[in-house]
């Protein structure tokens, strides 16, 4: 009654009259229901990854301040919000209580924000000197990891800050905080021209606003002292971006302002171009698609001595992505250092043992035709390379080794790998410009072709993706079933099918876990990275390519699976130490984390899941997400069984089929017109299906072998049968549909079944369920029939739960290749049941026809079942669930 009540709603707010609502009045219904659903995946969606981000950070390698918690905390309780407003709108209201659950735990969370003291930084400027990683707030990471490198006494240019205060002044002084509030209103985010105009016009006040003359001449007065510190009456310098949050998961690494070789005169219209660098249409539209409020961003700027180099480049103090290659690895180029952070030109490469004297173990010296250099007045050129330089070194040997041992060096300071770019200057002097983490990525492609496999071990696997990297070795344990986990052996490499957070139970006693299938930013993957556990996702072979009990050893760096243990991994694991652990702020976002990430909601059958047993947001989450699946799921019971509401499908099809299209859907299809082909269908997820309903082999027109007996069953339970239409269903078939959304319900005779699918790009997005219920036989025949198909969908990899004469299934988070697979599969499922009751005769029968559809044998032929009858070694008892077999 509910839903049907949110139906009248929606449909008075599009027509605004009574009487009957014309085609499009329906479509516009449930467009609405539709664009709630995909707000709620969408928001989903950028919860798991905020929380990915926030366990990064937790890992302690990552410099970070207040205003990172605040603003992470604030976008997980918007999108967690937004996920629980979306179900109460789908459901018709029916869970007010998930807004009560939100404001205990949001409580929680401001209760920690708000005990540490803030650190006041009044000062408009700040030399580099004074500068430490707990000032992040008010200089940004850049600046703080300058200020952190001259503090263990590496080179860096002379400089300074201009810190978050001023850019707060800035905006104050010019009354620029109402004004950009007030042009933000008029940005439509689904209008990309909106939020192109509103970019030009907020980054035209910034740029054209005044400078305050306290700022000016703390600008003036940090640069003359910066001139005296070099002793040089004129310094040209470079100001980069070190706007809060910056290189972090709040905001596009590289989108902010860089300029370089600035001269005195340029420095205030440079810095308020950097300032206005915050309003560029893309940062613009992230913040807005990622709930990041402009209270929670600031500008800092980084003003650096501009180095005239003679060679740039970048080092890494372990290899990006190869864990058994603890060396340095530099690149240079002659010149300035863009040449070689964008690639435009192949840099000489050098690697460099981290141990002893740093020998070099290896030198590459590519030819370098032209160099990027700064002009004598100010800005950039590009100039010949001297042709007797060009395929010279960048580097002398003594400099490649004084290099690596400020690699070392920022690697101890950090407690992990350094991603730093340097620069040599006309005397000689090597000189760090910036220094980061260096987060180890699983590598890809020409990358792992480039990382030769251990020798004299069998690869069983190769390919997937790291959910958390790291290595692990033990025997091989398939886990199919909530027994398999009650049996999981301490020590052992948890293998299956697919994902799922009920893993969970057995973490910490599991050495790593390897999946078929799965995303890394799921919720099981959100669970590895809490425990630690290496785990390979989406390796598409797994559970075919090791045997159980097999010693096995995970790369989950290389995403490669041997066999056997292999020592010269398990040997080469890098440290995963922390330096901010100690510190105020890591310890606020441990507390305030405590309150967003555990997931302890992992299995949707337990009693225990429910709002009532919801402690953090992730739980919140996960609740949501699943009762959302329901939801959807019912949105066939809004249709009306009358016409002019739908298309109907002209296809050779044993189903009177009506399409609703949300759009997208249909493509070619006459407004005016009352039908439509298959051709004409656009929706991924029903193009998929029709294709199986379509086979020439499931829909052949011939009459089917029918067995006399089974035969002459069902037409007794039919004519027996009251025509109730509690329990008989009219002949109409409907398809709700978008370009990635499916919502099928199917009505033919007493069988009635419902499938909710979406088929797009984001994995984590992907799913299908699937009901099936009803039949013309006897309560046995129909129990029969539903176990032969749950066997079926158990062998497609669906998870089944049999009630009665009614199964219901599942699959989710797989790409859309093999969503649009299981699709084709369902759809000759559904055209292959409607005689399948009056094959049910035996027990043995049920195994019978569901191996026989699996082997594709869709004929229903009598003859093929008894064959296969015959064959069947036993039958599963009345009753049996038959999840066992069909899991094998």
């Amino acid at each position: 009654m509910e839903t049907l009540n949110l139906f009248r709603e929606i449909y008075r707010k599009f027509t605004g009259r009574r009487g009957r609502p014309s085609r499009d009045d329906l479509a516009a219904a449930f467009r609405f229901r539709y664009a709630c659903f995909k707000d709620l995946l969408d928001s989903n969606t950028q919860l798991l990854n905020l929380i990915a981000d926030v366990e990064e950070k937790l890992s302690g390698r990552h410099v970070f301040g207040m205003s990172y918690v605040r603003s992470q905390a604030a976008r997980a309780a918007f999108h967690t919000f937004r996920m629980i407003k979306s179900l109460d709108v789908l459901s018709g209201h029916k869970y007010p209580v998930l807004y009560r659950v939100l404001d205990v735990i949001n409580i929680r969370i401001k209760h920690q924000l708000g005990k540490r003291k803030e650190l006041q930084v009044t000062e408009l400027v700040l030399p580099l000197s004074g500068v430490t990683k707990e000032m992040v707030d008010w200089v940004g990471g850049k600046n703080a990891h300058l200020g952190e490198a001259a503090k263990i006494g590496l080179p860096i240019p002379a400089g300074f800050a201009i810190t978050t205060r001023a850019y707060v002044d800035f905006l104050a002084f010019n009354d620029l905080v109402d004004e950009i509030n007030k042009q933000k209103m008029e940005i439509d985010p689904a209008d990309p021209q909106t939020v192109q105009q509103v970019s030009e016009a907020v980054q035209a006040l910034i740029s054209g606003a005044q400078m305050p003359p306290a700022l000016a001449e703390a600008i003036h007065a940090a640069y003359a002292r910066m001139t005296a510190e070099v002793g040089e009456a004129a310094v040209r310098v470079s100001m980069r971006s070190s706007a809060i949050g910056e290189d972090s998961e709040l905001s596009f690494a590289g989108q902010y302002l860089t300029i370089l070789n600035v001269p005195a005169d340029e420095l205030l219209p440079a810095y308020q171009k950097i300032l206005a660098s915050l309003y560029t249409p893309r940062a613009i539209s992230y913040r807005l698609n990622k709930g990041i409020r402009d209270e929670d961003i600031a500008m800092s700027v980084v003003c650096l001595q501009m180095v005239d180099a003679v060679a740039s480049g970048v080092m890494y103090s372990h290899h990006p992505f190869n864990v058994r290659d603890d060396n340095i690895l530099i690149s240079a180029v002659w010149g300035l250092g863009p040449y070689a952070v964008d690639g435009v030109i192949t840099p000489d490469t050098y690697r460099v043992a981290k141990t002893g004297d740093l020998g070099i173990l290896d030198m590459k010296v590519a030819c370098k035709a032209v160099q990027l250099v700064a002009k004598s007045e100010a800005g950039l050129e590009e100039i010949p390379v001297p042709p007797e330089m060009q395929d010279q070194p960048c580097l002398s040997p003594d400099q490649i080794r004084g290099l690596a041992g400020y690699g070392v060096r920022l690697e101890e300071h950090y407690h992990g790998p350094q991603d730093v770019e340097w620069a040599l200057d006309q005397a000689g002097r090597l000189m760090v410009l910036q220094s980061r983490p260096l987060v180890l990525q699983a590598p890809t492609g020409k990358e792992l072709q480039d990382i030769p496999a251990v020798s004299g071990y069998p690869v069983l696997v190769e390919g997937g993706a790291a959910a958390f990297p790291g290595v692990g070795c033990g025997p091989a344990f398939f886990v199919q079933g909530d027994e398999d986990l009650l049996n999981f052996p301490d020590g052992a490499v948890l293998v299956a099918r697919h994902s799922s957070p009920k893993f969970v139970m057995v973490m910490p006693q599991a050495q790593a876990i390897i999946t078929d299938s799965g995303s890394i930013s799921g919720h099981m993957a959100s669970l590895c990275r809490e425990f630690s556990l290496p785990t390979l996702l989406d390796t598409k072979v797994a559970t075919q390519a090791i045997a159980q009990g097999q010693i096995i050893t995970v790369d989950a760096y290389t995403c490669r699976v041997y066999a056997g243990q292999v020592a010269e991994l398990l040997n080469h694991q890098p440290l995963r130490e922390s330096h901010l652990k100690d510190t105020p702020v890591y310890k606020i976002l441990q507390h305030v984390a405590d309150s967003i990430l555990p997931l302890r909601l992992v299995d949707p059958k337990s009693p225990e899941f429910s709002p009532d047993h919801c402690r953090s947001l992730h739980d919140l989450a996960r609740l949501v997400h699943e009762f959302s699946y329901t939801e959807m799921f019912k949105i066939s019971d809004l249709v009306s069984a009358r016409e002019g509401y739908a298309l109907k499908l002209d296809a050779a099809i044993p189903l009177d089929l009506f399409l609703i299209d949300l759009g997208g859907g249909l493509t070619g299809a006459d407004p005016d017109a009352h039908k439509v082909t298959p051709d004409q269908v656009a929706s991924v997820p029903l193009k998929a299906l029709l294709r199986g309903m379509l086979r020439e082999d499931v829909r052949a027109r011939e009459p089917r072998p029918v067995q006399l007996s089974g035969f002459m069953a069902v037409m007794r339970e039919q004519l027996l049968a009251a025509p109730n239409l509690e329990e008989r269903f009219g002949d109409r078939s409907y398809a709700i549909i978008s370009d990635k959304y499916l919502n099928f319900s199917s009505r033919v005779g007493y069988h009635y079944s419902v499938l909710d699918a979406y088929c797009g790009a984001t994995v984590n997005k992907n799913y299908i369920t699937f009901s099936f219920k009803g039949g013309a036989a006897d309560d046995l025949r129909r129990g029969r029939r539903v176990r032969a198909i749950a066997i079926v969908l158990m062998g497609l990899d669906f998870s089944v739960e049999v009630k009665g004469d009614r199964v219901d299934a599942r699959l989710q988070k797989y790409e859309s290749p093999v969503i649009q697979e299981k699709l084709d599969l369902i759809g000759r499922l559904l055209i292959f049941t409607r005689q399948m009751d009056m094959l049910m005769t035996s027990e043995a029968g049920v195994e019978a026809v569901a191996q026989n559809f699996l082997q594709g044998n869709y004929s229903l032929d009598m003859g093929a079942i008894a064959g296969s009858l015959e064959t069947t070694p036993g039958s599963p008892a009345a009753g049996d669930s038959s999840n066992r077999r069909a899991g094998k």
